[in-house]
């Protein structure tokens, strides 16, 4: 289980244990721009941009949310008492399926209910806040690990299960492994990224001008 962590941590002493850790990291990380802090306290918003995001390209996400926000006047913020209402044909005119919108609404459910409360999930195990965040229907540990890697930028947590990640590893590492000897050999790997494996996991998706995948 991982110990809860202070979301704020500092980067240039991350790249600076990544790139002495480990040579092939030094390499990436030196070749890459940097990459910023991302924390922001709205856990809903970002929960909601990860659930459009799933099994998308980027550009497909980002073009879906900007109609999803179309339907949210005058700012486009998915006010959560509003999205609840809204019907799967609503929706779908801004390109949701209609599972998303049965997870969309789910989301919206959980907040109004007070569950995304921002000081209490930051201080959670990653453990106890993948447990929370699942209870939500079409919310996996992917998802959980999105948010704590992006929303409250904690510092070790490692996406082995995301195929940007996997497919980075398998290039700069030369991995051939498969299934679960893959998930394996990669978290042996990673092992010398602590405390910092999510800056690691950063730039591995940038490496591949990727973003994180399903």
């Amino acid at each position: 289980m991982t110990a809860p962590a202070d979301y704020t941590y500092d980067h240039d002493e991350a790249r600076r244990h990544l790139s002495q850790a480990d040579p092939v990291l030094a390499r990436i990380i030196a070749g890459s721009r940097p990459v910023r802090a991302s924390a922001h306290e709205d856990l809903y918003l970002a929960l909601l941009k990860a659930v459009v995001s799933q099994q998308i390209s980027t550009r497909a996400a980002a073009a879906i949310w900007r109609k999803l926000e179309g339907l949210f006047k005058p700012d486009g913020y998915p006010e959560p008492n509003v999205l609840v209402l809204l019907t799967d044909e609503e929706l779908r005119a801004a390109g949701i399926s209609k599972q998303k919108a049965g997870y969309l609404r789910a989301i919206a459910e959980f907040n109004l209910a007070g569950q995304l409360d921002h000081a209490h999930l930051a201080q959670l195990p990653e453990d106890a806040f993948t447990q929370h965040l699942t209870q939500i229907k079409g919310v996996g540990r992917w998802t959980a690990q999105m948010l704590q890697m992006f929303a409250l930028d904690q510092p070790d947590v490692f996406a082995e299960g995301d195929l940007g990640v996997q497919n980075a590893m398998r290039r700069h590492y030369g991995l051939q492994e498969t299934g679960r000897a893959l998930l394996r050999r990669m978290t042996e790997l990673a092992e010398p990224w602590r405390p910092y494996r999510s800056l690691a996991c950063k730039y591995l998706w940038q490496s591949l001008d990727n973003t994180p995948e399903s």
